[in-house]
């Protein structure tokens, strides 16, 4: 599969299972969470989903580990593939890794400006 492919895939897979997240899956403390990427493997065996959430963390990727089948089954129905991927739900900290840098560049900064 081509890598034009690949991340076309990767894509239609972001937009489908945010949709299945908020549509179809039943629980609560998945409401708050966001889709930020999706990245396959070269065999498209194993999908990572990373996943960013408001509040809750926590109970929300329990959340999903007891959701997975359902929504792996519900993707499979979207998607015009062979075989569906596993799913692998990660974490998406790189919010909060951007604010912690721009943070510490506004410190530096206004160090900066005390000196002068």
């Amino acid at each position: 599969m081509s890598q034009l492919k690949k991340e076309r895939l990767e894509a239609t897979m972001q937009k489908e299972l945010s949709l299945i997240l908020r549509d179809e899956v039943k629980d609560p403390a998945l409401r708050m969470c966001t889709v930020t990427s999706v990245t396959l493997t070269n065999d498209l065996s194993i999908a990572k989903v990373y996943i960013s959430f408001m509040e809750h963390e926590k109970r929300g990727m329990d959340a999903l580990e007891r959701s997975k089948g359902f929504i792996r089954s519900k993707l499979a129905h979207v998607l015009k593939i062979r075989k569906c991927p596993e799913l692998h739900f990660v974490v998406d900290d790189s919010l909060e890794y951007g604010n912690h840098i721009e943070e510490l560049i506004r410190k530096i900064h206004k160090a900066e400006e005390e000196k002068q």
